[in-house]
């Protein structure tokens, strides 16, 4: 009876876990941020609290030794840049990007040579440790060769760091082209599935001057119903479509727009004739707002690009608002997508795009308000999905060890009773 009523309990126990909800996967919330020469942002000002990671730039790269190097701006933001975040939220991931603004013959000449790559590599690593960098992240976009070595000797001289440090394993990522396959570039993306972490995928914003001279364009375009060249959906499949898992892929939030000059001002919709747009050109979010508000402009909504734009005379800029952004989000949601990052979030206009995004990401959940980011440890991954494994499962395990243990010493007690009542039968039997 005893065994039978273990047995019962142990039956209760594994269909219990067994119908545990399973943890929805985490969501990467990425922020790029770095000081450019037209205006200083403060560090301070940032509102950590609506991300989950952020990514301070840039680390450049020095022609001869190949190893990292700091503009003392540069080194100045880094210093303070992880320790000033987590004042606002302490759970907040930081990583150093590298690039950027360093000169693609460079970035080459490190790749295509060992040494030179041993340089960068070990020098990228005692940098991060040196200002309390939690991650690196490379923003290289152009030549591809050997770039598959590069991220394996790197993923390999993190790993082994890892194990000799007392410090979490290095977080690794990139930032990669709309597509894996442009001109005569190739991303290695078997080698980018097998060691990184995931990659920000941009826009194809390089392709702007040549696409859209004679006409306006949604630049960030989620669909292009014009043209198959060129939008977010595009590169997005592409990446998946090479093999890249969606749970690799990050997607672009911008928050700028660009402007075109308009031919005839009352022919202002997408496509409209324009003499050519400002090209490098781009405005930040703050800034159009403030044109939109002194202006009194009127802002459209396009749903079928998802893209919004407004005129001011002949000037016409489209840009991402709210409804774009939010409309982004859920299609990164749908795709099963890591998550998005923001260019960049000294942009935005008191945090607005970015409230916008988290709400949209999580707010309303089955009705419940989840404005707060997920704690996501150094690999993206909810903390709370590792006290599952971690302490649940051998909690569950041990009991069922008990129990194993006391069903075989209740069946032991009970042969021992019934082999002590035989014996005792046998000789009161023989006395009798």
């Amino acid at each position: 009876m005893m065994s039978k009523r273990i047995i019962f309990i142990l039956y209760i126990l594994l269909i219990s876990f067994k119908t545990q909800p399973s943890k929805a996967q985490p969501w990467v919330r990425v922020g790029y941020f770095f000081n450019e020469k037209e205006g200083y942002f403060p560090i301070s000002n940032i509102d950590s609290s609506l991300f989950t990671h952020l990514i301070c730039g840039f680390a450049d790269l020095n022609s001869t030794s190949y190893e990292l190097s700091l503009s003392d701006s540069a080194n100045l933001d880094c210093s303070i840049f992880t320790k000033t975040v987590k004042k606002k939220n302490p759970s907040v991931t930081t990583l150093l990007s590298i690039g950027g603004r360093t000169n693609t013959l460079v970035l080459s000449s490190m790749a295509n040579d060992s040494f030179h790559r041993k340089s960068f590599i070990g020098s990228s690593i005692k940098m991060a440790r040196l200002f309390g960098f939690e991650g690196l992240d490379l923003w290289w976009v152009d030549d591809m060769s050997n770039l598959d070595i590069l991220f394996d000797e790197w993923q390999d001289a993190i790993t082994l760091e890892a194990r000799n440090s007392t410090g979490s394993k290095l977080i690794l990522t990139a930032a990669v082209n709309y597509a894996p396959r442009i001109r005569s570039y190739n991303y290695p993306v078997e080698s980018i599935q097998q060691h990184l972490d995931w990659v920000h995928v941009r826009h194809c914003t390089d392709f702007l001057p040549q696409l859209w001279k004679n006409f306006t364009a949604a630049p960030h375009a989620l669909y292009n119903p014009s043209s198959t060249v060129c939008s977010t959906d595009l590169g997005i499949t592409a990446w998946i479509k090479a093999g890249l898992s969606a749970k690799k892929i990050v997607l672009l939030l911008p928050y700028f727009g660009y402007p075109w000059t308009l031919v005839n001002p009352k022919e202002n919709g997408i496509g409209a004739p324009a003499t050519g747009m400002a090209e490098g050109i781009n405005i930040r979010y703050m800034e159009i707002k403030q044109n939109i508000n002194h202006y009194r402009a009127k802002v459209t909504f396009d749903k079928n690009y998802v893209v919004n734009y407004f005129t001011m005379g002949t000037s016409w800029i489209a840009f991402d608002d709210v409804e774009s952004i939010q409309k982004k989000v859920s299609y990164a949601k749908e795709k099963g997508l890591l998550g998005y990052f923001v260019w960049q979030v000294s942009y935005d206009d008191n945090w607005v795009l970015s409230q916008a995004a988290a709400h949209e990401l999580e707010g309303n959940k089955g009705g419940q308000n989840n404005s707060a980011a997920p704690e996501v440890n150094k690999v993206g991954q909810n903390k709370q999905s590792y006290s599952l494994v971690f302490i649940i499962l051998p909690i569950i395990a041990a009991v069922i060890i008990l129990l194993l243990g006391l069903v075989i010493y209740f069946r032991w007690m009970r042969k021992r009773k019934l082999k002590g009542k035989d014996i005792f039968s046998g000789i009161k039997e023989a006395s009798e």
